[in-house]
C-alpha cells in the first residue's frame, strides 16, 4: 500500500494468535523518493515487534535528505521527533541507503531536537563537529574504505604590523591570557571568524584593540603550531598594516594599555628577545620598515564557481605575473 506522498512504509502482518516477541521478516513496498530515484524498489526487513492479536499495520516515515556530490546523504533535521519514531525512521532509511550504494550518512541536528543524539549513536552514528547552534553526525554505511574528511583541524589567527611614519608600532599590553601580568607590549592579535578574509580580519582586530583605522598592506610571515587549542592546530598570520588614524581608544575589557612604540624598543623587549617565535618576526619587522623586505599581497581571483577570492603573491615581483 502505498502512502499519499509516496514516501511512507506500510508494514502489515498476517492474523496471528497472542504471543511473546516474535521476530519476522516483512516485504516493505515504497514509491521513489523524488530526489534519487526512479523506479519503486522492495525491501526487505527484519523487525522486532510485540504482536497482537487482529491484523496489525505499522507504519514507518522514510526521512528525507539530500544528497552530496560524494556519494553521501545529509539529512537537516529541523522538525521534532520522537525518538523511538525517529530510530524506526533511520533505519528503514539507512536499509533504502544502502540498497541505493550511498557510501555515507550525515545528521545535523539543531540543539533543540538534542533527544535524537542518543539513537543516532545506537545506530553507529559519531560525532563530527558542533557549533553552537547545531551538532553534526555521520556514519559511513558502505563497506567501502572509510574516506570522510576529518573535522577543521586549524584555527586561524593574525598578528597586525601597524606603523606610522615615525618608525613606531602599534603596541598593546593584553588584561587576560598568557600575556596577563607580564609587563609585554605585543602586536594586536585575534582570531579570524567564520567567512571572514584574514586581512579584514587584521583590520577589525586592531579597531577593536586600539580604536585605530587602518588599511591591509601586506602578509609578513605565518605560523603554523599544533595542539595549542582544544588539540586543534593554529595558523598565524602576521600582516602589515598602514594606520588612517593614529589617536588611540584602547578596548577596555581586554586590553590594559595601548601605545605607539618605537620600532627598535618593542623589539629589544627581554621577552621578545628570549622567544625565537616573535624575535624572528621582530628581524622581518626592522627589515621591512628599511623597505628591504617583500611580503605578499591579497589579489582577487575568481575560482570556477564563480566566486571571488583572494590569492596572496610576492609583492615585489607581482609585476612580472
Amino acid at each position: 500500500m502505498l502512502g499519499k506522498e509516496g514516501r511512507n512504509l506500510f508494514f502489515t502482518s498476517a492474523k496471528c494468535q497472542l504471543k511473546a516477541k516474535t521476530k519476522v521478516n516483512i516485504l516493505a513496498t515504497h514509491q521513489p523518493l523524488s530526489y534519487n530515484m526512479s523506479t519503486t524498489s522492495i525491501i526487505a526487513l527484519a523487525i522486532e515487534k510485540q504482536m497482537v492479536p487482529g491484523n496489525e499495520v505499522q507504519q514507518v516515515e522514510l526521512l528525507t535528505g539530500v544528497e552530496d556530490l560524494y556519494g553521501g546523504i545529509i539529512l537537516d533535521m529541523q522538525k521534532p521527533m520522537h525518538s523511538e519514531a525517529f530510530l524506526s525512521s533511520l533505519r528503514a532509511s539507512i536499509s533504502l541507503w544502502k540498497q541505493q550504494g550511498k557510501r555515507a550518512v550525515w545528521i545535523k541536528l539543531p540543539i533543540e531536537l538534542v533527544n535524537l543524539v542518543e539513537p543516532s549513536v545506537k545506530e553507529g552514528f559519531v560525532y563530527h563537529h558542533a557549533e553552537p547552534g547545531y551538532l553534526m553526525l555521520v556514519n559511513w554505511i558502505s563497506n567501502s574504505t572509510n574516506t570522510l574528511p576529518a573535522n577543521a583541524s586549524h584555527r586561524v589567527g593574525i598578528s597586525a604590523f601597524v606603523m606610522n611614519d615615525k618608525k613606531e608600532v602599534l603596541v598593546v599590553k593584553e588584561k587576560n591570557g598568557k600575556f596577563k601580568g607580564k609587563n609585554v607590549w605585543k602586536f594586536p592579535t585575534g582570531v579570524v571568524d567564520e567567512g571572514e578574509d584574514f586581512s579584514m580580519a587584521a583590520m577589525r582586530e586592531v579597531k577593536e584593540e586600539t580604536g585605530i583605522d587602518t588599511e591591509f598592506v601586506e602578509v609578513l610571515a605565518f605560523r603554523q603550531s599544533h595542539k595549542s587549542f582544544f588539540t586543534k592546530s593554529d595558523l598565524l598570520f602576521f600582516c602589515m598594516l598602514r594606520p588612517l588614524s593614529f589617536d588611540i581608544q584602547k578596548q577596555d575589557s581586554e586590553i590594559e594599555a595601548a601605545q605607539w612604540m618605537p620600532l627598535n624598543e618593542y623589539a629589544a623587549q627581554p621577552f621578545i628577545q628570549k622567544h625565537d617565535s616573535f624575535s624572528s618576526v621582530a628581524k622581518v619587522c626592522l627589515i621591512k620598515s628599511e623597505e628591504d623586505y617583500s611580503g605578499f599581497s591579497p589579489i582577487p581571483t575568481t575560482t570556477a564557481s564563480g566566486k571571488i577570492d583572494y590569492s596572496y603573491f610576492n609583492s615585489r615581483d607581482l609585476n612580472k605575473l
